[in-house]
């Protein structure tokens, strides 16, 4: 037996001595889960890929997650978590093209919810989706 091979089997001897060769992969921790009713956001001003992104997660169960997130909630539950059916908001705004897309996903009483458009302002935004992507306040 050669020295580098007398080397290798004892170098493997102790690491086995000490349990670090049969510990096997690492396995990431358990990552906790969401429960009740809860939106991932993200509101994107300008250009998707250039543009400045603002992130939140809204928990409604208590509301938490950003500034209005109380009446994010509050409007949300009127509309069974659909985005889509938020009242608008009868708001004037000016002709100022400066887009801005968000995205919702989550769930809401168990379904799940993605919602993602773009609207022409920020304006515009708030007056369709009420205080649900309010982040920049």
């Amino acid at each position: 037996m050669t020295y580098i091979t007398r080397a290798t089997a004892a170098a493997g001897a102790l690491l086995a001595s000490v349990g670090l060769l049969a510990a096997g992969p690492a396995q990431a921790a358990p990552r906790p889960m969401l429960t009740g009713n809860w939106l991932a956001l993200t509101v994107t001003r300008g250009d998707a890929r250039t543009g400045y992104t603002r992130h939140a997660l809204l928990l409604c169960d208590p509301p938490l997650g950003h500034a209005h997130a109380a009446e994010a909630c509050a409007e949300l539950s009127a509309a069974d978590g659909d985005i889509d059916r938020i009242p608008p908001k009868k708001i004037f705004c000016t002709m100022i093209f400066a887009p801005v897309t968000v995205h919702a996903r989550g769930r809401w009483h168990g379904r799940s919810v993605d919602f993602r458009e773009t609207y022409s302002s920020k304006c515009v935004m708030s007056g369709r989706t009420g205080e649900v992507f309010a982040l920049d306040d």
